[in-house]
């Protein structure tokens, strides 16, 4: 679905958001780590959106976490499980086959 405004942004990352989140766990991070490093790359994301995801994401096996007591305040680290390492690696790929695909697409409606 587009937005009102025409762009359809918000559903383009929203369905890359998962890829980006695992590409950035391939070390632990805490969720405002994580965030940074998103933002870092270009990809800004609310705290109301990372947080249900990486709750979502370790539901489904593909995220571990531990709390790290050794700070103040404690931090939960996430990091890939070896089923998010599959998934990372199988979605990777369809994103790479999906981006052969795009910049057909795209070449062709370039005058």
């Amino acid at each position: 679905m587009v937005e009102r405004d025409g762009t359809g942004l918000t559903e383009l990352r929203r369905g890359v958001l998962v890829l980006a989140v695992l590409s950035r766990l391939q070390v632990p991070q805490y969720g405002y780590s994580l965030r940074q490093a998103l933002a870092e790359g270009g990809m800004p994301v609310e705290e109301g959106t990372l947080y249900p995801l990486l709750r979502r994401l370790e539901a489904q096996g593909l995220l571990a976490s531990e709390w790290n007591t050794g700070h103040a305040p404690p931090r939960r680290y996430y990091r890939l499980s070896a089923e998010g390492a599959r998934a990372y690696a199988s979605l990777a790929a369809a994103w790479r086959d999906q981006v052969r695909v795009m910049d057909g697409f795209l070449q062709e409606d370039t005058p």
